[in-house]
């Protein structure tokens, strides 16, 4: 089993966009995938089409993993976001020992886990980065993402350098992608200068039909497969198997 963050601690760059898009386009290559929303906003659940019923907060109070998951329209599994996440992140701040979603999922079988993490260093996201073997970023490209990544893979390389986790980042992602701006090229270039081993070549367009997907409560994927957002994600997802071949 192989469990993925997706995270960035800035808003608005994608993430559940990713989280969601990712999780269907590699369950549609048989591959079991379950989606952890970790956001108490809950966006992936209803990007999902699924309940906000319960979500990975009453594993603090005892109750199996398993009994939480539901199944979408959209090839993979969920466990949903909500509310009491925040008190998740309360009981997780206030706890000693590491890994706690890790060790929830320890009994599960799925090829791929996604989590789609808050956007923010809070203890739900730190929990999610040490109970992963690596780690998504998706970014958009502008001058303040490039100072928010900076100081995500620092905190994920001080996480793996005290011993809490074997987390490795697995690639950046460039979202929101509008060849027609300057300052997309310009962030982009300066991608590559910095981060030429963690960059994807497979670049996320804006995309009306990625935007009206979640109100129907299925990813871009499924709900409109030819567009130029879904076949994005579609090659990401493969840019990542092939990627994740070569990882030790």
């Amino acid at each position: 089993m192989k469990i993925i963050s997706i995270s960035n601690q800035k808003g608005g760059v994608g993430k559940t966009t990713t989280a969601v898009n990712l999780a269907q386009a590699i369950a549609a290559t048989n591959r079991k995938t379950l989606l952890i929303d970790l956001d108490p906003q809950g966006n992936a659940s209803t990007a999902s089409g699924a309940k906000k019923k319960s979500s990975l907060f009453e594993t603090t109070l005892g109750k199996h993993v398993s009994e939480l998951i539901q199944t979408s329209s959209n090839q993979y599994d969920v466990l949903a976001g909500g509310e009491d996440l925040v008190a998740m992140e309360a009981a997780l701040r206030n706890n000693p020992t590491k890994g706690h979603i890790a060790k929830s999922l320890k009994e599960l079988s799925y090829d791929f886990v996604f989590i789609d993490t808050p956007p923010s260093l809070n203890s739900l996201t730190l929990d999610a980065l040490i109970s992963s073997d690596g780690t998504l970023i998706p970014l958009q490209c502008e001058y303040y993402s490039l100072e928010g990544i900076t100081s995500l893979v620092n905190t994920i390389n001080k996480l793996t350098n005290s011993g809490l986790t074997n987390n490795k980042i697995f690639g950046i992602i460039r979202t929101m992608v509008d060849k027609r701006n300057n300052l997309t090229k310009d962030v982009s270039d300066d991608l590559e200068k910095h981060f030429p081993e963690l960059l994807f070549n497979t670049l996320i367009p804006r995309n009306v039909k990625l935007a009206e997907a979640p109100s129907f409560g299925l990813a871009g994927t499924n709900y409109m497969p030819e567009s130029f957002g879904a076949k994005a994600y579609l090659a990401l997802a493969g840019e990542l198997l092939r990627r994740l071949e070569n990882v030790r």
